[in-house]
């Protein structure tokens, strides 16, 4: 059985409803879990060997955007890829030694060059405005100009937003995005109607910071402001018991499955440094969305906000 697919927004590209977040490939210089260069290239090769063909990955992430060059390089026909813009560029190469983002047209340039050379690739499917910075700042950039300016040329193909609230109603109303990538769970749907908007308006919309997340508590390492709300989700997720649904599958999947349910949602991102995780979650994809009745008990025990639509059958 493959995974589902869907047309990513007005873009034109069919992706594999579960795509694979490279941010668990950052290594310790970016506050990730140690990551040997063998075990990136078997996981990647592993992430298109299952079916998977959209890998979400960005210059902050530490050794990923190398990762990904180095090793799946030679199969680029077979995935769709998308990095960021608005990355500093930092002579040390620490991302926790970095500046304050910078999305004026010199760094957004000189961002996407870098990313081109560590993917070892011509060309980024999607270019992706990172940490949702507000309207009046890209407009005091030109940072949207650069971005169609590298899509003239051939650059990258189509862009996108990493948005989020408050910003994310403004990004939507400037209409020039092809893709949002937004975050969503059944921890928090705050974002469930503007990826709803989003999808009305045709772009294509993707999940972020769903499930990987608040599964495991969150590294000690971290920033206190970055640990605590991550940590919040993991107890949240721990209080909900969710052990006696639908058969007792696993959090992992109820989870997945909760957000395959989100009728304009396109894709789930997922990230992990283990193959078995990696199959895991194919094989929770291929099941589709929850039941109804599971579904609806799923957001009764983790109390998310509400939301206006009904869940995909």
């Amino acid at each position: 059985m493959t995974l589902p697919t869907a047309d990513l927004g007005r873009t034109g590209l069919q992706v594999g409803r579960l795509g694979y977040g490279a941010m668990e490939l950052r290594g310790p210089r970016a506050w990730g879990p140690p990551v040997t260069d063998d075990q990136a290239g078997t996981l990647l090769n592993a992430v298109l060997d299952s079916g998977m063909n959209f890998i979400d990955t960005s210059p902050d992430y530490g050794d990923a955007e190398e990762h990904i060059g180095r090793w799946i390089s030679h199969r680029r026909a077979e995935f769709v890829l998308s990095s960021k813009c608005g990355c500093p560029m930092s002579a040390s190469g620490d991302p926790r030694a970095q500046p304050p983002h910078d999305y004026t047209r010199t760094n957004i340039r000189a961002g996407v060059e870098r990313s081109l050379r560590r993917m070892r690739t011509d060309h980024l499917d999607i270019l992706m405005v990172h940490l949702s910075p507000s309207v009046a700042v890209m407009r005091s950039e030109d940072t949207i100009a650069e971005m169609l300016a590298l899509r003239d040329e051939g650059t990258i193909r189509f862009t996108g937003m990493s948005g989020e609230l408050p910003h994310l109603p403004d990004h939507l109303a400037l209409g020039v995005f092809d893709v949002y990538l937004v975050p969503y769970s059944p921890l928090d749907l705050s974002h469930g109607d503007l990826i709803t908007a989003a999808a009305a308006a045709g772009a294509g919309t993707i999940a972020r910071g769903s499930i990987a997340r608040p599964l495991t508590p969150p590294p000690d390492v971290l920033p206190e402001p970055i640990r605590r709300p991550l940590a919040d989700l993991h107890e949240r997720l721990t209080a909900a018991r969710l052990d006696d649904l639908a058969d007792g599958a696993s959090p992992m999947e109820l989870l997945l499955r909760f957000l395959l349910g989100h009728p304009a949602l396109d894709a789930v991102l997922v990230g992990s440094t283990r193959v078995a995780h990696v199959q895991a979650n194919v094989a929770a994809a291929r099941k589709g969305p929850l039941p109804p009745d599971v579904y609806d008990e799923l957001r009764k025990r983790l109390a998310g906000p509400s939301i206006e639509f009904e869940p995909e059958e």
